[in-house]
């Protein structure tokens, strides 16, 4: 039988790590695609030899250089749109590696916990999708926090990721992450709950 799986994703600062904890204890088996990303461009890789083909100016000695590739891409969005494109299918395919092997080992419950969750086409290999969202101000104050970012840096990166509306309308569950860690804890587990009475529906 395959396993249920639900896409995590989100405004960033609206706590999807805290919501990403909550449904590893309800039982769901998670799948970071941060690292999955990562574990794309390890030298020698199919993606990394795609990429260094593609864009030779961000690899040395055949390693990406993430730093000097994030600089360039975030201050270029056709740059950026064009390295997305070259990238995303890599990782997708990485990801439904990933599902499958979870879903061998027994796993019911997976969770795809993924910040370009729309962007990357990650949402069609999902049945339900999770999205967190806060105010612009309680946001603001935790990326600068945990990024050490100045108050027009977080407004800077805000400004070229998806509104709250957007999120809203392509998801079946909602986390409104205003209040205490413990309110945004309760709604991800009332959430993981639902999906996985959905799944044995």
């Amino acid at each position: 039988m395959s396993a249920l799986t639900a896409g995590l994703t989100g405004q960033s600062g609206a706590g999807k790590t805290t919501v990403s904890r909550i449904f590893a204890k309800h039982g769901f088996y998670v799948i970071n695609c941060d690292i999955v990303a990562r574990k794309a461009v390890e030298p020698n890789s199919e993606c990394a030899k795609d990429l260094e083909q593609k864009f030779p100016q961000f690899f040395e000695n055949g390693v990406l250089n993430r730093k000097k590739a994030g600089a360039a891409l975030f201050a270029d969005k056709d740059l950026l749109n064009r390295y997305n494109a070259a990238i995303f299918p890599h990782i997708n395919k990485l990801i439904s590696q990933e599902i499958a092997q979870a879903e061998n080992s027994g796993e019911k419950y997976i969770l795809l916990d993924a910040p370009t969750l729309f962007e990357a086409g990650a949402d069609k290999l999902c049945t339900v999708i999770v999205s967190c969202v806060a105010d612009i101000e309680k946001r603001i104050k935790r990326i600068c926090v945990r990024d050490g970012l100045s108050v027009q840096a977080c407004k800077n990166r805000f400004s070229s990721q998806h509104s709250e509306d957007f999120f809203r309308e392509r998801s079946d569950y909602i986390i409104e992450n205003n209040g205490s860690a413990e309110q945004a804890a309760a709604q991800a587990a009332e959430a993981a709950e639902k999906i996985k009475e959905r799944a044995n529906g």
